[in-house]
């Protein structure tokens, strides 16, 4: 258990909660109920031995970061993971009611990787081969493992194996309801091939451009352009062009475009933190979540946002 200031907040909450999650208790010194449930919580993280970290926040004197996180009433526990609010609970409630709240959101005691992470951790120290090895091993175990198969997809088009690519994808697209992670890679790997088998895949962007300007309504041309943009991960200057054609025609192409804009969309949004919840503004104690300090959102994910509010005012 340490004391947390907004001065070391950044460090202590936010940078920690990207590694193991974080229990925050708001409490005064004044306060019955705090020196209560502040001994029980310091013994839960003894008993947790580490599977998440206790910090407490003295509300009257960290009255920034009380507001920011919309406390109302001590005590108040809010956990982190990933840099986020995830759920949060009021009041000293007892021990077996605060470990069936952590329990919720902490990995078990003694739980490995997944594979498909086992798989990411061998990316990051750079064997490619044992990562690829490993997802594809995962897969002839267990067909139905969708985070192993999207994550052998994924690195499969990252090393221009394409045809392995559409073969591991296959299923995952035959299979209803289709998932949009899949649907997304499907949109790029058509984007890919449109590069590789077109003649338009090798234009500059000027010869795009000159046929649209002589006709604004040249979807295909449009759309061909907006192809050969993901592909050289030019990804909101794709999504401008993709847009261009849905103000103009909603159903075009049989929403093609609507669909590709979608795909990006979902390309780009970075992954959520294990045990994440939806970002509604509250938990599910209904404790409202707000503020500056912890909903600073990161430039990807404002950028994500921002498209997909730009497609919805198109699409109204």
């Amino acid at each position: 258990m340490i004391n947390v200031t907004l001065e070391n907040f950044e460090t202590e909450v936010i940078a920690a909660s990207q590694d193991i999650p974080v229990l925050l208790d708001f409490w005064a010194p004044w306060c019955g109920p705090c020196k209560v449930i502040g001994p029980l919580l310091e013994k839960v993280e003894t008993d947790y031995a580490g599977r998440f970290k206790l910090v407490k926040i003295d509300s009257d004197q960290e009255q920034e970061l009380s507001k920011a996180f919309g406390i109302r009433s001590i005590p108040t526990c809010v956990l982190m993971v990933g840099g986020k609010p995830v759920d949060g609970f009021m009041g000293a409630v007892p021990e077996s009611q605060v470990k069936t709240f952590l329990d919720k959101h902490l990995p078990p005691e003694g739980a490995s990787l997944t594979d498909a992470e086992d798989a990411q951790a061998l990316l990051a120290a750079g064997d490619v081969e044992a990562a690829l090895h490993k997802l594809q091993e995962t897969l002839a175990a267990d067909p139905a493992n969708d985070d192993a198969r999207h994550e052998l997809v994924k690195l499969l088009i990252h090393h221009n194996a394409l045809e392995e690519a559409k073969a591991a994808l296959a299923p995952a697209l035959a299979a209803i309801p289709r998932q949009i992670r899949f649907d997304a890679l499907h949109h790029f790997l058509n984007a890919i091939e449109f590069v590789n088998t077109d003649p338009r895949g090798n234009w500059e962007l000027a010869q795009f451009d000159e046929l649209i300007a002589a006709n604004k309504r040249d979807f295909d041309t449009r759309i061909a352009k907006a192809r050969v943009l993901m592909v050289e991960g030019q990804w909101t200057v794709a999504m401008d062009e993709l847009l261009e054609i849905i103000m103009r025609d909603k159903a075009w192409g049989d929403a093609v475009p609507r669909k590709t804009f979608v795909a990006i969309l979902e390309l780009l949004t970075p992954p959520k933190a294990k045990g994440a919840v939806q970002d509604t503004g509250k938990t599910a104690g209904g404790i409202e979540l707000a503020g500056k300090v912890v909903a600073e959102t990161d430039p990807q994910a404002q950028m994500v946002a921002t498209y997909r509010r730009k497609l919805s005012m198109a699409l109204n």
